[in-house]
């Protein structure tokens, strides 16, 4: 039931993009600072969601549908915010052009392996794809205006988020790089109803 409390949580993430795009739209260090505790609070109930459900037997299609939505909508919305705000340097307009497409190649794929009937399971891989995809983002957010705001200058907080950013792209390509490869296969081969046993991310 949307009720339920892990759909509350996966909601939760849907329910803070419009006010993390106000808050970076501000353009002011609080405001910066806010948007980066925002992401991460919104980011960290990705995990609990899943917890939560296996813990109280809530698992759910419904749950499955909203929680990869729930995921794309709030880091496409940081990464545009981010772009559009000019707080990427142009390297690192890169990584975010390369999760973006991802995100698309991804949720294109599993919509044509739903219809026949097969799953994508999360391997450790992807976990830290997300891991450094979050914090690369809650950092970015942050940005050199936080720093200066609780009196650290010297931290390149910018710099830390743009070679997360790095990290996860390459974590990306190499994930997304999986999808596609299942994709294909099965577009091009004989219908098995089935993956290989290898877990795709």
């Amino acid at each position: 039931m949307l009720t339920d409390l892990p759909n509350l949580l996966t909601m939760s993430r849907i329910a803070a993009i419009p006010l993390l795009v106000v808050l970076v739209a501000l353009r002011e260090p609080a405001a910066d600072l806010a948007a980066c505790v925002l992401f991460s609070t919104a980011a960290i109930t990705d995990y609990f969601d899943g917890r939560v459900a296996r813990s109280r037997h809530q698992q759910s299609d419904l749950g499955r549908m909203l929680d990869p939505i729930a995921d794309k909508l709030l880091v496409g919305a940081a990464l545009m915010m981010l772009v559009g705000q000019g707080r990427l340097s142009t390297w690192g307009l890169y990584p975010a052009i390369v999760i973006m497409l991802r995100e698309i190649l991804v949720s294109g794929l599993r919509e044509y392996l739903a219809a026949i009937r097969i799953g994508l399971p999360v391997t450790p891989l992807a976990k830290w794809k997300t891991g450094f995809q979050m914090g690369a983002l809650g950092t970015l957010l942050a940005g050199d205006s936080t720093a200066r705001l609780v009196h650290l200058p010297f931290i390149p907080v910018t710099a830390i988020g743009e070679v997360m950013l790095w990290v996860a792209a390459a974590l990306t390509l190499w994930t997304g790089w999986d999808y596609l490869t299942a994709g294909v296969r099965h577009a091009s081969g004989p219908r098995t109803g089935t993956l290989p046993k290898r877990q795709l991310p």
